[in-house]
This record gives C-alpha cells, sequence and structure tokens, in this order.
C-alpha cells in the first residue's frame, strides 16, 4: 500500500485539516498540543485491554485489583472485602487453598477477570455502564455472582467507571452523578469510628462500633478537623484511664480500650467532645451489629467476655429500653443493626419509634429484595450501602434509588479490608448521599476516602455544599 493509499484509506488528510483549522480558530498558543488533544477526541474510545491481580488489602489478606485501558490511558480499581455472610449478598471468590494465604487467595477471581471478563467487554464504550455491568452479569449467570466473583466483577466495574468520567472527561463524582440521573453534588456527613468493638476488636465491647457525626460544620473540611481533634482528645482520656495500651486500634482505626458495657464506651466518647468543645455540633452514632452476639431470641452482651456470668442477656424488648434510655442520655442519632438481621418484627417496632436514624446493614446487606421488604415493612429508615455486597456500580446507583424514593437516609460504608482505592468517596458526592462511613481518622486506607472529599470539596468551589443538619435529607 501506498503512501497516499494509506492516507486515503483512513481519511488522515481530512481529519489533520480538520485539527489544523480547530487550532488556528481557537489561536492556541501550543498547535501541536491542542492538534494532539484535537485528533484524540476524534477517536471514540473503547476498552482495550483489561487486566487483573491479586493484592492485599488492609488486613493483609487478598483481594482483586483491576487495570482496565482505553484509549484515553490505564484505570485502575481495587474490591474492598469484609466478612461475607454468603446469604444474600455477592459472592467474593477465594482459591480455598489453605496453603496458600489460608485459603484465601483470589487467583481464580483474577483468572476469571482476565480470560473471561476481558473478552466479554474488551471492544465496550466506558461511557456505557449499564452495559458493561449487565454484561458481567449474563456471563455470571448466578443470582449472588458465584461464578466469576462478585469480588472480580466490581473491581472492573469500578475501573471501568473512572475510564467512562474520563472519557466525558469529568471528574468521578459527575459521571456517576450522570448515570444516576442527579445533579446536585452535595458532601456527606463522615461518620468517624473512635471505638471499635465487636469483632473488630480484642476488647469486650459488644458492639461493633461508636461513632461521631460532625454535622456542625459548615464544611467538609472543617468537619474533618472536628473529627480529627476529637479523636485526638479521646486519645488522651483513654490514656488517663487506662493507659497507653488502651489505645491499641481495631481494624477500622478506631480505639479499642478494654470497656465492656455500652455507657462506659460512650462516656469516654462524650468526655472527648466536650474536652474539644464541639458540643452540639457532633452527635453521636452506635453501629450495634447485634447478629454477633444474637443466641436464639436474646442477646448476650458479654459474649466477649471470658468470665462472662450469663446474667446479661436481653431480650428484644429489653434492647428496645435500652435503646430508649441511652438515645435519651447521649446524643445519639443513628444506630445501626440494633437486632438480629432475621429480628425483623423488633425492628419494624423500633423503627416506629421515630427516635433515630435506624440503619439496616446486616438486615438489608445492599440486596435489593430485602431492601424492598424492609421499605414495605417499614423496618429501617436508612440503608448502608457497601458495593461488594452488591457487586456493580449500576446495581449500587439502583438501590440508591430505591432508598431514597422512600425516603430513607443512604450511609456510604467502607469495609474491613479497605485499600487505598477512594472510589467510594465519589460515589457518595455522585449520589448525593448525605453520609459516608469510612472508619477513623486516621491511617492511609481510611483517609484515601476522606482526603479525597477534601479534594472533591475544594473542586467544587463555590458550588459544595457541606449537608451538614440536612445529613438525612439530602
Amino acid at each position: 500500500m501506498s503512501v497516499q493509499e494509506y492516507l486515503d484509506k483512513h481519511m488522515l488528510s481530512r481529519k489533520i485539516e480538520d485539527a489544523v483549522n480547530a487550532a488556528v480558530r481557537a489561536k492556541t498558543p501550543d498547535p501541536v498540543l491542542f492538534i494532539s488533544n484535537h485528533m484524540r477526541k476524534a477517536v471514540p474510545s473503547v476498552i482495550t485491554k483489561v487486566k487483573a491481580r491479586q493484592i492485599l488489602d488492609c488486613r493483609g489478606i487478598p483481594t482483586v485489583e483491576v487495570e482496565l485501558y482505553t484509549n484515553k490511558g490505564m484505570f485502575r480499581a481495587s474490591a474492598p472485602s469484609g466478612a461475607p455472610s454468603g446469604l444474600y449478598e455477592a459472592i467474593e471468590l477465594r482459591d480455598g487453598d489453605k496453603g496458600t494465604y489460608l485459603g484465601n487467595g483470589v487467583t481464580r477471581a483474577v483468572r476469571n477477570v482476565n480470560e473471561k471478563i476481558s473478552e466479554a467487554i474488551v471492544g465496550m464504550d466506558p461511557t456505557l455502564q449499564n452495559q458493561i455491568d449487565q454484561a458481567m452479569i449474563d456471563l455470571d449467570k448466578t443470582e449472588k455472582k458465584g461464578e466469576l466473583g462478585g469480588n472480580a466483577i466490581l473491581a472492573v466495574s469500578m475501573a471501568a467507571c473512572k475510564a467512562g468520567a474520563a472519557e466525558k472527561e469529568v471528574p468521578l463524582y459527575k459521571h456517576i452523578a450522570d448515570l444516576s440521573g442527579r445533579g446536585n453534588h452535595v458532601l456527606p456527613v463522615p461518620s468517624f469510628t473512635l471505638i471499635s468493638g465487636g469483632k473488630h476488636a480484642a476488647n469486650n465491647l459488644a458492639i461493633r462500633d461508636i461513632m461521631i457525626l460532625p454535622i456542625g460544620a459548615k464544611r467538609f473540611e472543617e468537619a474533618m478537623q472536628m473529627g480529627s481533634e476529637t479523636y485526638h482528645h479521646l486519645k488522651v482520656v483513654i490514656t488517663e484511664k487506662y493507659g497507653a495500651q488502651g489505645c491499641n486500634v481495631g481494624e477500622d482505626g478506631g480505639f479499642s480500650p478494654n470497656v465492656s458495657s455500652f455507657r462506659e464506651g460512650l462516656d469516654l466518647v462524650k468526655e472527648a467532645i466536650n474536652r474539644t468543645g464541639y458540643n452540639g455540633k457532633i452527635k453521636i452514632a452506635i453501629d450495634v451489629a447485634a447478629t454477633d452476639f444474637c443466641i436464639g431470641t436474646k442477646y448476650d452482651l458479654d459474649y466477649k467476655s471470658p468470665n462472662r456470668s450469663g446474667q446479661n442477656f436481653k431480650s428484644g424488648e429489653d434492647m428496645v429500653e435500652m435503646y430508649k434510655e441511652l438515645c435519651k442520655e447521649y446524643p445519639i442519632v443513628s444506630i445501626e443493626d440494633p437486632f438480629d438481621m432475621e429480628d425483623w418484627e423488633q425492628a419494624k417496632y423500633f423503627t416506629g419509634l421515630g427516635i433515630c436514624q435506624v440503619v439496616g446493614d446486616g438486615l438489608l446487606m445492599s440486596n435489593s429484595k430485602r431492601i424492598e421488604r424492609a421499605i414495605h415493612e417499614r423496618a429501617c429508615n436508612a440503608l448502608l450501602l457497601k458495593v461488594n455486597q452488591i457487586g456493580t456500580v449500576t446495581e449500587a446507583i439502583e438501590v440508591v434509588k430505591m432508598a431514597k424514593d422512600a425516603e430513607w437516609g443512604v450511609v456510604i460504608s467502607q469495609r474491613s479490608g479497605e485499600t487505598d482505592d477512594f472510589f467510594i468517596a465519589d460515589l457518595a458526592v455522585g449520589l448525593a448521599t448525605g453520609q459516608i462511613k469510612a472508619g477513623a481518622p486516621s491511617r492511609g486506607e481510611r483517609l484515601a476516602k476522606y482526603n479525597q472529599l477534601i479534594r472533591i470539596e475544594e473542586e467544587l468551589g463555590d458550588q459544595s455544599s457541606y449537608v451538614g443538619d440536612d445529613w438525612k435529607q439530602s
């Protein structure tokens, strides 16, 4: 083929002429750079390559990382991981070989990305998130993504979303907002973990987390300051009472002093807030994770104590009365999973009291069918969204819409196994959820999310809006 034939075949002369004319009209000071960018925009972007690998999350447990390529570049995402129950959530595909990573390897999931998912989505337009996600769902063919692995599918879905934003030349949160049909970008109230208990810490505290919400801040950056200062004041309070060993931290950065009762932990947090001078501006939230200590129809608040007497069992009715008392004594505005994941009756009754926000985590597992049931039965009034429980960006957008249509609050949540990927920060802004739970204001994998929100607020400038007192109504 001659040079002229090559030029004619690809219409290069016409395309180059158009680019030069555009540069002249723009009177650009750097015509070469302008022409280069103009030519790049003229080429429709498609997914050209998908590659996965096994990396480690913050717990030292393997997870899936994906690199997705288009002509705009490479886009990387990693799947967060928790302690999956396998009952109603997307399945994390693991190798099961006890001789390697104690059975937690994800080489099968990685292989599924490199050999199956890659073949299915290469050539697709990265802006068409729904089509990409549906192609993977169709390829898997199981209800809980057990064939390819929810971890494999999610990492690809997140990477594709980042590529879609780059193709449209907009920030990730703006692309997510476009996908969801939302136009407002709001900075969420952060739910900072201050004290860890339950299965996240080696102390005797039954509940999983005691958190603070700086709803009185005017900007997200101020909320970060309030959270950080309270965290460090708490460290001093704990040191004074329990010694330095009380400042060991749990999986998501919360301190884990050897407290054994709700009130003992709440008193520490209340004292830390008092020392900051932010009284009235900071509220408290608790993640009870009651399923962890439910035995039959009773709740064993001493389940972690080696010397438990068996006398601290409470019925569902007792738990309701305890929550009512705690909400009177402390500025508690949100309680997550106050009852066992199958205790729908007590959940409905407690939610109906209207005492506080009642967040469904184990109750819902980000599962659309359980969310639909909870909306119908009024079993809670807020959704805790963990993207790896549902498995794709598209499905996450859909369940958030369900929750918002029901006038619920929405909390975008971390997992115990996080990486430095800050995708959920952009997701919270793009979906205007109003709340984000990313752990303590410490540890790199947690701060990656919070620091990204600081950047987004700065980027939005005068257009930024921190939800503050309207944290449940975004």
